[in-house]
């Protein structure tokens, strides 16, 4: 004779009602759009081949640093971004 295995069942939870706060979720966003709007611009600059960085004037071949250029460009206006990490 062959033994039945037990199934398990989850037991059910009632539903629990919590209040609903009425006031809204803070912004959480790091950055504001027109940052996002310059990183855009310089982004495509790079990839067109016509960024070139400050003092040296070279061209910019890197993802990473047409980002921060970008960045710090809207900071320069006084756009919403997070400052720059402090270097050691």
């Amino acid at each position: 004779m062959a033994t039945r295995k037990k199934t398990t069942r989850k037991k059910s939870t009632a539903k629990k009602t919590t209040a609903k706060k009425s006031t809204r979720k803070k912004s959480t966003r790091k950055y504001g759009k027109k940052a996002g709007q310059k990183v855009k611009r310089a982004m495509e600059e790079m990839k067109a081949g016509k960024l070139k960085s400050g003092r040296s004037g070279k061209k910019v071949t890197s993802r990473k640093q047409a980002i921060a250029i970008g960045l710090s460009e809207a900071r320069a206006e006084g756009d919403k971004a997070p400052p720059a990490p402090k270097r050691s």
